[in-house]
């Protein structure tokens, strides 16, 4: 077996130190039951991966149903590995303001007991002491964010200000329940906001911001890429195959009909087709460069991941897999190179079309 990792990289200016490819886990509880869930981790682990993710909302697409299982599923691998914790960085994520899901807690927004309670939560469901990284899931203040575009400041309703949002995290860390923290689907001017504020008031520095980044949404390039390297964070790269676009799958059928193919999420879940995976554009965007990928003699997949496993612009990439034999696909891929002639291809797509799953 290849052992793909031979060492780790730094989140930030945290003592965290993690592979750079982290098992995400969105998919267990819905598409993956617990005994593949449990193979799946048990592979990863025999790979060398020590970085895993989850969120408290999920599995995704998010349900009342099933919201919170994924932190579950994995609190009862744990309690079965005795010994597996130690060997993990554990990431989870606090939901922002509801997004109309009412499920994840009574009120509509994100205010600092509610971070309290939900850190406590996922704690209880992970069976464990620490969070390594608690990261903030999307703003509590509006954003465009999951495929919005635009920022409009009447739609501005934000209740608790992010300075006190980070007195709340570091209480957290005092208290010995997290260790670092993270952003995720941020913005320059969050990024910015919360390393300034840590810096003036002696609270925890933001390590990472984990947002998606991939061939069909490279719109991290577009400036967040300069903040988060002048600042020392770190960028966590999720949907790195833009939610299997990049894989192939849908290059002969339409991903908007949900007949197929039928075990995908994008053809299955009627929520996900209306964000950005769903569009006409991003589909289009995406068989160019699966077509590019075989002409170069690689699956789409292989490319798509080397892509981003080897962006200096990445710390960790985000893998999400229904299956082992997917989870060693996706490893294998770390020993891909792209060409110079190839990544200036891939650069001609993207000044054609731009980010079109932005």
């Amino acid at each position: 077996m290849i052992q793909p990792f031979t060492q780790t990289v730094p989140l930030g200016q945290s003592d965290l130190h993690v592979t750079p490819i982290c098992l995400g886990t969105m998919t267990f509880g819905e598409q993956v039951d617990e005994a593949t869930s449990f193979a799946i981790l048990d592979r990863s682990l025999e790979r060398g991966v020590n970085f895993l993710d989850t969120a408290e909302m999920y599995s995704v697409p998010a349900r009342a149903e099933t919201c919170g299982s994924t932190e579950t599923i994995l609190g009862r691998w744990f309690a079965k590995r005795p010994g597996a914790r130690q060997k993990l960085v554990l990431a989870t994520k606090v939901a922002g303001p509801s997004r109309g899901m009412p499920w994840v807690r009574p009120g509509a927004g994100m205010t600092a007991q509610d971070i309290v309670t939900s850190c406590d939560n996922s704690l209880r469901r992970l069976q464990t002491d620490v969070i390594d990284l608690y990261q903030i899931h999307w703003p509590e203040r509006h954003v465009p964010a999951f495929g919005a575009l635009y920022y409009d400041p009447a739609k501005e309703n934000s209740a608790t200000p992010i300075h006190e949002q980070l007195e709340t995290l570091g209480r957290l860390v005092k208290q010995g329940k997290i260790r670092a923290i993270g952003l995720s689907n941020e913005t320059p001017y969050g990024v910015h906001e919360f390393v300034r504020l840590a810096e003036q008031h002696g609270l925890p520095r933001v390590a990472s911001v984990q947002n998606a980044y991939c061939l069909v949404n490279r719109s991290h390039e577009n400036a967040l890429d300069e903040s988060m390297h002048r600042l020392n964070v770190s960028l966590l790269a999720y949907s790195p195959l833009g939610f299997g676009l990049l894989t192939g799958k849908y290059d002969e059928v339409d991903p908007a009909n949900p007949a197929a193919p039928q075990n995908a999420r994008i053809a299955r879940y009627e929520s996900v087709r209306k964000q950005r995976w769903g569009r006409p554009e991003a589909l289009e965007a995406a068989r160019r460069y699966n077509a590019l990928a075989r002409a170069h003699g690689m699956t789409p997949t292989q490319m798509a991941l080397a892509f981003c496993y080897r962006q200096w612009r990445v710390a960790s990439t985000i893998i999400g897999v229904t299956s082992v034999a997917q989870l060693d696909q996706d490893l294998d891929a770390w020993n891909t190179t792209l060409s110079p002639e190839l990544l200036a291809a891939l650069d001609a797509i993207r000044w054609e079309l731009r980010d079109p799953a932005q």
